[in-house]
This record gives C-alpha cells, structure tokens and sequence, in this order.
C-alpha cells in the first residue's frame, strides 16, 4: 500500500449526494446549522447531523458552538478549492453542454467562492491585476507588488491588512463559469471585503451572488481602469 494522504477517504465524504450539497450550500462562506444544511440538501434533521459528524471527523467542515447552536462551516480555503475544482471538472461530464458554470446570468456574472470574487467581474479584476502589473512573482508565488499596494491603497488597503499565516497572500483559483482565473488568497478575500464595505455591491440573501449596483459597478471599473 502507497504512504502518503488518503485522497480516497476524502472523495467519499464529498462524493455522497447529501453531503455534497451541504459542502456546496457552505461555499458562499457562511456559517449554516444542521437544520439549515438539512433543508437545502432535502434530507432530515437526524440524517443531516449523522452526515456533519463525518465531515467533522474528515476535517472538511469545522463546527461553532453559541449557546444551543451549532453552526458549520467549511474547515479551510483548502476545501473550497477542491469543491471549486471538481465542480470544474463536474462541468465536463457526459451529455454537459458546451456552456459552462451556472445557467443563472446573475451568478455568472459575480459570485462569491468561499470567501472571494469569481464569475465574469472576478476573472475581469485578476486580468487587470496582471496587466497593470499590480500583481508579480516571488520565488514562484504570486504577491501584490509595489505599484499593487498603491493602487489597492486606493480602497483603503494596505500591506498590514496581510497576516502571516499558513494561507498565501495571493492564489489563483480556476472560475468555474469562465474557466480562467480568478484571485483568491487573503487579498482575494480582502478586496471582495472592501467591495462590500464601500457599498460597490451586497451579497445576495439565500445565494452565492455578489450583487453590484450601477454606480458600484462602475466604481470598481474605473478603479481596475
């Protein structure tokens, strides 16, 4: 038997129809209940909770205790993009059409992916990034560089904003709509914060959406432009 992680325990938790739609219900970031996961899987009560205490035990989703509730989240980024990536995958099943991601064109356009901008003004946003030069390479990462920081000082974040932790300062992550990158990484999550912040957009209640007003819109615009 090969040492190393055991990929195939992991694709069983994710792989059982309940339990996917629990982990794909925690992809806009929220923290949800048993009862609330139960409902948007279509399952009961009793059964949600025996399918949370596995995805507990395989570190996939993390639990918070207040008072009588308990509240479940995803454990880490690391599962979000390995949900984002097999939806990728997913998408190129049999019978799949050639149209990829979501048919809803709201969804298409802005969503939150865990905790970052994807969909078509996400994908928009990295590809100003790099050809403004916002964003270079380090030792094989990807950071935010010199004229980077200026430009995102320009919505109030700076390079402290950036903690040291075991998450990277930027990723790429493969849109699942656009089939091209999007950023991630704590300055993904930091400007999608921001966006929110300034009132550019709002999160869309009981959805993955991130809803940009007219003006907001055209304030992010500008501000990549």
């Amino acid at each position: 038997m090969k040492s190393g992680p055991n990929i195939s325990q992991v694709a069983t938790l994710m792989g059982d129809p309940a339990r996917s739609n629990m982990l794909l219900s925690l992809m806009d970031g929220r923290a949800l209940t048993a009862s609330e996961l139960a409902s948007s899987s279509g399952i009961t009560k009793q059964t949600a909770s025996s399918h949370l205490a596995k995805l507990l035990a395989g570190k996939l989703v993390a639990r918070e205790v207040q008072g009588r509730h308990h509240y479940y989240r995803l454990s880490d980024p690391d599962v979000a993009d390995a949900i984002e990536a097999l939806l990728n995958v997913a998408e190129r099943g049999p019978g799949k059409r050639t149209r990829t991601g979501p048919k809803d064109p709201a969804l298409r356009k802005s969503r939150i992916c865990y905790d970052h901008l994807a969909g078509e003004l996400g994908v928009m946003m990295y590809d100003r990034m790099q050809e403004k030069s916002w964003l270079t390479d380090k030792d094989g990462s990807i950071v935010v560089s010199k004229e980077g920081w200026v430009a995102l000082g320009d919505i109030g974040l700076h390079p402290s904003d950036v903690t040291k932790s075991r998450r990277p300062q930027c990723k790429t992550c493969l849109d699942w709509s656009m089939r091209r990158h999007h950023l991630a990484g704590q300055v993904g999550a930091l400007i999608l914060n921001r966006i929110l912040e300034l009132g550019w957009a709002k999160r869309q209640s009981g959805s993955r959406v991130i809803e940009f007003t007219p003006s907001g819109e055209k304030s992010f615009r500008h501000w990549l432009n």
